[in-house]
């Protein structure tokens, strides 16, 4: 069925008239203050809400990461929540540096109780919220525009009153127009202004003004305008903290966040992961590491950003997408043969302490606590690029152009009939196809001689298990035991020789590789040996062996064939 022509159903919103705005031409140079609600917008969330040990648990990470404002629950909503507050507060739970925010509905026994449950705290932030828009002023509340602002002012009042009978407790008002992001903007900055002057704000006791996306309801920078509009026209802005709490019902919170924070805003409210009623609310590790990238430092650590995802899962019972920025299990994953090699070129280049610029990666893994390790990880969809890179940066091994296509291959063919390799599995695979003796040629050992200008050799092979030694001289060694080998009826042409040192570090000892690419004797295709050992001469012939061996096999395989 084809959905209706959506001009019969929706309208989209009128654009604020604002001719003259800013904020496209600002960018973001300092992060907002952060305050997460994860202990209570978050956990109201979740099909199963947080129990005590839960919440502590997540309490003291938000804490670790470096939140200063932490929104811990709506205490007048149940005796579980009030006890919460209570147990953190009377349990000298809540660092010096740390304000708790509670929220409160705009009902006089509700707020009575909330400040009830502050009682003993240094510092709180008290929430307040009304619904402001049409919708919800007509239908739900049935309420005149009068109404709600003698509501709003009311609240506000009955907050301040309480607030002064609690001289040991500061207590800071937050105000939130709920659905403002659907409100008059006339409307909403009326109501704002009568919070504003109702508690009294002064540059020193300022009012946090909270407007929020409740629900996203048009495109980011329709936000950005009325967030921009409402920062020009608020009356007392020196008094007034402006605050921001977009939610995610069109996939598109945190750009909302970002450009909201260029038209003027100073706070942002969200939760970790983008958890949250619906769709969610923006994501804060986004939206900190967004800026991150930019330059700007978040004041957030998410250094171990593993450990903050686990935690977050375990608390909330809820799965981090894999491809979640930053923080999922796939996102710094490259299977692409063609990002892969982008990727491992970038990484040759790369120099410490040098401006971040690798393809494909916004971010240096290493700066949130990942490891390279599953930068590239490698399947059938995979190309010499990323299993080159593996070897190198695991193993040492510093493949040949030709030979990353020639090894490339039979790593398709592998991962064809078994799926995704580790780098593990993939080094059995190369240590497999070029290392481990194969018939019908092993090698034993050789000693070299000089033969006048010439280098001489005495081979040592087991050849179809028969132990054989052979002679031969040549313009060095590798010649030489080309020459021998001609003795077994091995005839064989070298086409390109390459050799590298493995660091200790990744063989325990210093060893020398060598790299030989090998065709018949009257030519056609090659094929690659390699070698490994302490001594770069044996390396060379054992390459020389494992090439050899690598053409009788194909020989084999087309007689067969």
């Amino acid at each position: 069925m084809m959905l209706s022509h959506p001009a019969a159903k929706y309208r989209p919103f009128s654009p604020v008239r604002l001719t003259d705005r800013q904020w496209p031409d600002r960018a973001i140079e300092r992060a907002p203050v952060w305050m997460t609600t994860d202990l209570r917008d978050g956990n109201q969330a979740l099909f199963e809400p947080m129990d005590v040990a839960r919440k502590m648990r997540m309490f003291h990470a938000l804490c670790a990461i470096g939140f200063k404002e932490i929104e811990i629950g709506f205490p007048a909503a149940s005796q579980t929540e009030f006890d919460f507050v209570r147990h953190l507060i009377e349990g000298g739970h809540i660092p010096p540096d740390v304000t708790i925010e509670v929220l409160t509905q705009a009902r006089d026994e509700i707020i009575i109780r909330t400040l009830e449950a502050l009682k003993g705290a240094r510092r709180a932030i008290v929430h307040v919220y009304n619904a402001t828009s049409p919708t919800f002023r007509e239908v739900v509340f049935g309420m005149t525009q009068p109404e709600i602002v003698k509501l709003a002012s009311s609240a506000v009042a009955r907050i301040r009153q309480l607030a002064d009978a609690m001289p040991d407790t500061e207590i800071v008002l937050e105000y939130s127009p709920e659905t403002f992001s659907a409100t008059e903007l006339e409307f909403a900055c009326e109501v704002c202004d009568v919070v504003t002057a109702t508690w009294g704000a002064t540059p020193e006791n300022k009012v946090i003004l909270n407007l929020p996306a409740t629900v996203e309801l048009a495109t980011p920078n329709h936000y950005a305008d009325q967030i921009e509009w409402m920062h020009r026209h608020l009356a007392r802005r020196d008094s007034v903290i402006l605050s921001l709490h977009p939610h995610n019902d069109r996939g598109t919170g945190v750009a909302a966040a970002e450009l909201g924070l260029m038209a003027g805003a100073d706070r942002i409210e969200g939760c970790l992961f983008g958890n949250g009623e619906r769709t969610g609310n923006v994501d804060l590790v986004t939206l900190a590491l967004n800026l991150y990238t930019q330059g700007v430092s978040p004041g957030l650590d998410f250094s171990d950003i593993d450990t903050v995802a686990r935690t977050f899962e375990q608390c909330t019972g809820m799965p981090i997408h894999p491809r979640h920025p930053y923080a999922g299990d796939l996102v710094f994953t490259a299977f692409s043969g063609s990002h892969q090699d982008a990727i491992r070129k970038g990484f040759a280049v790369q120099k410490p302490g040098a401006p971040w610029a690798l393809p494909y990666l916004t971010i240096d893994p290493a700066d949130i606590g990942r490891n390279y390790d599953s930068v590239i990880r490698v399947n059938s969809q995979s190309g010499k690029g990323g299993i080159a890179w593996l070897l190198q940066t695991r193993y040492g091994i510093a493949m040949p152009r030709r030979l990353q296509v020639e090894f490339s291959r039979e790593v398709q063919h592998e991962t064809e009939a078994s799926g995704e390799m580790s780098a593990e599995a993939i080094w059995r695979l190369f240590s497999r196809t070029y290392f481990e003796p194969q018939s019908p040629v092993r090698y034993v050992e050789h000693h070299l001689r000089e033969q006048g200008s010439q280098q001489g050799i005495e081979l040592t092979v087991d050849v179809d298990g028969e132990r054989r030694t052979l002679a031969g001289q040549g313009n060095g060694p590798i010649d030489a035991a080309v020459h021998a080998l001609r003795q077994a009826d091995i005839a064989v042409q070298v086409r390109s020789f390459g050799e590298q040192s493995i660091s200790a570090s990744q063989s325990g000892e210093a060893q020398a590789c060598a790299f030989l690419e090998l065709a018949g004797a009257g030519g056609g295709s090659s094929r690659y040996g390699v070698g490994v050992d302490e001594n770069i001469v044996t390396a060379s012939i054992r390459a020389l062996v494992s090439g050899v061996n690598r053409l009788g096999a194909e020989a084999r395989e087309k007689r067969l064939a």
